[in-house]
């Protein structure tokens, strides 16, 4: 909101920016009513910037924290704040295995050994490369014996705990759409993005008769994330370069005007931007104007603990 007031006050409506102010019409201060909801845990990318927890998000069902999207950095003190709980979670979706992405697994594994939970907990994540191990091997690395950095939580990979977090590989190359999981109620389908060397994928998650699509770090060039996201209820995309960024940081990341393609192409019925950077943050207004150049629907910037309903 405190973007969206910034754009309106430089635009003079003086009157817009007070409604603004107090009413924010498409973002709630929890999720925990019926329906599904976005809550935003994390907004932000790998740099220390304005108290962003790094990218992280839940999926609400009807008052209950159904679906995790990514763990980075800050994640868990948010999931703590936004009232949810590791016992109702039903899947955690890893878009790839970068820090800002991944570093708060250890946080959450530790943190329910103090809960109640007693089921396994899938976690869902790419196959890896020469640069990055896939899921499997990376839960490994950090939880499982001998040689795991915190092999003393190894009992949540063998089971010799209360509940076992078990891991699922996803391929990452390719071009090729994933159906991970398809049971009542909930479906799970990812694709391939190009990240530039590190395999990474984009996530559709149709859950209680609404669909949200997670681009996940991305340049666009594989061309697969509107086929995935067609029709999606939301469509929560970073925005972590400006217009014209190039070198490695274009390599890595998809600008404005993509962004807007791909909304415009999926027919997407929300668009909101995460992700958010230095280079990117006090530049809204110019974000703004190349996504609406080809995209026309609602469109939000995020911000942590933040809150939208999915709805048609």
């Amino acid at each position: 909101m405190e973007s969206a007031f910034r754009i309106c006050c430089q635009c003079g409506l003086v009157v817009l920016c007070l409604i603004l102010s107090f009413y924010p019409a498409h973002a709630a201060s929890n999720c925990r009513g019926t329906g599904v909801w976005l809550q935003v845990l994390g907004s932000g990318g790998p740099e220390l910037i304005q108290g962003r927890a790094s990218t992280s998000y839940l999926v609400w069902q009807d008052g209950k924290a159904r679906v995790l999207v990514d763990m980075g950095s800050g994640s868990m003190l948010r999931f703590e704040q936004s009232g949810a709980r590791i016992e109702d979670l039903e899947v955690i979706l890893l878009s790839h295995l970068h820090v800002d992405h991944s570093a708060d697994i250890p946080a959450l594994v530790k943190a329910a050994y103090f809960g109640e939970r007693t089921r396994d907990l899938p976690i869902y994540g790419p196959s890896g490369n020469a640069l990055m191990p896939d899921t499997s091997a990376f839960l490994q690395s950090l939880l499982g014996e001998p040689d795991g950095a915190y092999r003393y939580l190894a009992g949540y990979l063998d089971g010799n705990e209360s509940f076992r977090l078990v891991p699922r590989v996803v391929a990452a190359e390719g071009t090729s759409t994933h159906l991970a999981l398809d049971r009542p109620g909930l479906k799970l389908t990812a694709v391939p993005v190009h990240h530039g060397p590190i395999p990474s994928l984009a996530w559709r998650v149709d859950i209680g008769g609404r669909s949200l699509a997670f681009s996940g770090d991305m340049n666009g060039d594989n061309g697969t994330l509107s086929a995935l996201a067609a029709g999606a209820d939301l469509l929560v995309a970073h925005n972590a370069i400006p217009e014209g960024a190039k070198g490695a940081a274009r390599n890595l990341h998809m600008p404005p005007s993509v962004i807007g393609e791909i909304a415009a192409a999926a027919g997407i019925r929300q668009l909101v931007l995460s992700h958010r950077m230095k280079r990117t943050l006090g530049r809204e207004q110019g974000t703004t104007k190349e996504i609406r150049k080809r995209y026309g629907g609602p469109l939000m910037f995020a911000d942590d603990l933040q809150c939208f309903r999915v709805v048609r």
